[in-house]
């Protein structure tokens, strides 16, 4: 087989060759995709749904700055990240869409939130005092604040009962405005007929209940949104007014990441001996072993020892021994003509072939979310039209 086009193609850079490709055609792509479905033609709705992109976590490893730049251009609603400094970072870089901070602030960011113009998450009811009061100092009128609600995750927002103390706090406010009330869904995902598959009704209840009494008080609870991806894809009744893109999708969407190594070193060994530390694989044949130039520290899941593939040359090359931080082993036996320089994809695309992110994350059992997170900082990104 010949070299793929992808392989000739990378990226010309000095330095060590491990990279990760973003492809801003698929990135946009999938954000257009995604506002369609969640507006179906014919449904009757005085406003489209919005969409709110997350991009917490350096955009899931996509690199936050420059996929919000993108998806502004591409015309996203809002922006979700998990801190006031993640949203300063993407102020910094010219980004004027509205962005909501999922984590709320610690006491002394209130300042950084409002010159930048980030809209916090109210997790308990004295921080909305405490951040009209901040407002106040400065002289700010009309800041938005998001309402978090708890229906059942038991991990961040108010409970429903707490409802009329937030309904009373907001009455003080005269600077702060809600702009948005929202919940997280714990099991969108589980679709069973069981109680854990019944969670997620029984959150929706909770959540429009409490938003009718905040109503009910004199509150306008603003934007309503629930469905995160999973609840995107299977969850229609939870779309309410805007929903939350994240980077684990079911929809068929296109791979916007792909990472990749080349081959530092090809040799070959007899059949018993081992390879890597701990001496976890031994050849059962005589065998082409290659060394590739990623590990743990850049993003090869560290689960993926012994048991996870690459691709070269569009052929699957096993991982073998235990992945280290800076490389990994791969078994090229089966890779005809596999040599020094060759690309290896973990995960995206190579010329037509398709890779998808989440069947790695599945088959070491975690989450297309930690698997691409983990793509460090030390990994060069370029992105692709």
């Amino acid at each position: 087989m010949s070299r793929r086009t992808e392989n000739q193609n990378s990226p010309d850079f000095i330095g060590r060759p491990v990279w990760a490709e973003v492809s801003l055609s698929a990135l946009t792509g999938n954000l257009r995709a995604i506002r369609d479905y969640v507006n179906p033609t014919g449904e009757k709705r005085k406003t489209p749904r919005k969409v709110l992109c997350i991009v917490k976590g350096n955009a899931y490893g996509h690199g936050g700055a420059p996929v919000a730049k993108a998806l502004e251009k591409a015309g996203s609603d809002w922006f979700g990240v998990a801190s006031a400094g993640e949203g300063m970072e993407i102020r910094k870089a010219g980004v004027r869409t509205p962005i909501l901070v999922l984590g709320g602030f610690w006491p002394g960011e209130e300042k950084n939130l409002l010159e930048h113009k980030l809209t916090p998450a109210i997790h308990r009811c004295e921080q909305l005092l405490a951040f009209e009061a901040a407002a106040a100092k400065l002289r700010k009128r009309n800041v938005a604040v998001q309402l978090k609600i708890d229906t059942g995750m038991n991990r961040l927002g108010i409970m429903p009962k707490d409802a009329d103390c937030f309904a009373r706090q907001l009455a003080k406010c005269k600077h702060v405005n809600l702009a948005g009330t929202f919940t997280h869904l714990a099991s969108s995902e589980v679709l069973t007929d069981t109680e854990l598959g019944h969670q997620t009704r029984q959150q929706l209840d909770r959540f429009y209940s409490t938003v009718e009494r905040l109503r009910a008080l004199g509150a306008d609870t603003g934007i309503l949104h629930i469905a995160n991806s999973a609840a995107i894809a299977a969850r229609p009744e939870s779309w309410a007014d805007m929903v939350r893109a994240e980077f684990e999708r079911k929809l068929p969407l296109r791979p916007v990441m792909s990472l990749r190594a080349r081959l530092m070193s090809v040799r070959c060994i007899a059949a018993g001996e081992a390879v890597g530390y701990d001496a976890t694989w031994i050849a059962q044949r005589a065998s082409r072993i290659a060394v590739l130039s990623a590990g743990y520290a850049d993003g090869v899941h560290r689960s993926l020892g012994n048991r996870g593939v690459l691709y070269v040359r569009g052929h699957a090359a096993p991982i073998i021994g235990i992945v280290s931080m800076d490389v990994v082993m791969l078994d090229v036996t089966d890779v005809p003509d596999a040599v020094v320089g060759d690309v290896a994809t973990l995960y995206g695309t190579d010329g037509d072939q398709i890779y998808p992110a989440n069947v790695v994350a599945r088959s070491i059992g975690t989450v297309t979310s930690d698997l691409i997170s983990g793509v460090s900082q030390r990994v060069p990104r370029f992105y692709i039209p």
